[in-house]
């Protein structure tokens, strides 16, 4: 079934998602414009291919990449495309221009109105058709593709590897943290859902966690 093109980015239609904080109790609700979405996370050889950096693997999501290593692969890949740069970095500071055709992270909303796809459950299948996660991955990743899409073409969404978001978890109690979703390949069950948040330090480098690429489109 490992089919899907490491590089094919799939139409998300607009929407809007409903998020929530565990520590705030707070929900909001996010209105969500259409962009465009990787079919699968980044893999090792599109990783190696777009940095140089020697990353063993071959289709198996690239892992121990920070959310720094994410914004700087998104910029060198739209540079090789001839697009414009969705990210600037200054001094440190990242920043988003929203009109760039080029690629970037999803938002927090982006990813879980995707991943989704229409459903309003915990999942959008059963867990064991569409994710790699401790229960069955044998504690390690996957090859991307290799289990069921959602209803909008998108694999491993759930499961196999955590996905970096652009978006700050709670800045005001954990700073510079950044936004992680998905559950990955050493994760129970419960952890491999829609709305589950995780958070970590964008130098973060750690073996469950990888990206997923997005691209607005022109209005």
């Amino acid at each position: 079934m490992e089919t899907t093109a490491p590089d094919a980015m799939l139409p998300i239609p607009p929407g809007r998602v409903t998020l929530s904080d565990r520590r705030t109790q707070r929900t909001w609700t996010v209105e969500v414009d259409a962009f465009e979405l990787a079919a699968v996370p980044v893999t090792a050889e599109q990783y190696a291919r777009v940095t140089g950096e020697h990353r063993p693997g071959g289709r198996l999501p690239v892992t121990d990449v920070s959310w720094e290593d994410a914004v700087a692969f998104c910029a060198a890949l739209s540079a090789q495309e001839g697009r414009t740069p969705a990210y600037r970095t200054s001094g440190g500071e990242v920043t988003w221009d929203p009109a760039a055709d080029g690629y970037r992270l999803p938002t927090e909303a982006e990813w879980e109105h995707a991943c989704r796809a229409g459903t309003t459950g915990a999942r959008y299948a059963p867990l064991d058709d569409v994710a790699w996660y401790r229960g069955n991955s044998g504690e390690r990743p996957h090859p991307v593709g290799g289990k069921e899409p959602n209803a909008w073409g998108l694999h491993d969404v759930l499961g196999n590897v955590w996905e970096w978001c652009w978006d700050l978890y709670d800045p005001e109690v954990y700073g510079s943290y950044r936004v992680l979703r998905g559950g990955g390949w050493f994760d129970e069950h419960w952890s491999c859902r829609a709305s589950v948040r995780r958070r970590s330090h964008p130098t973060l480098r750690i073996d469950d966690v990888g990206f997923r690429l997005a691209r607005s489109v022109p209005r």
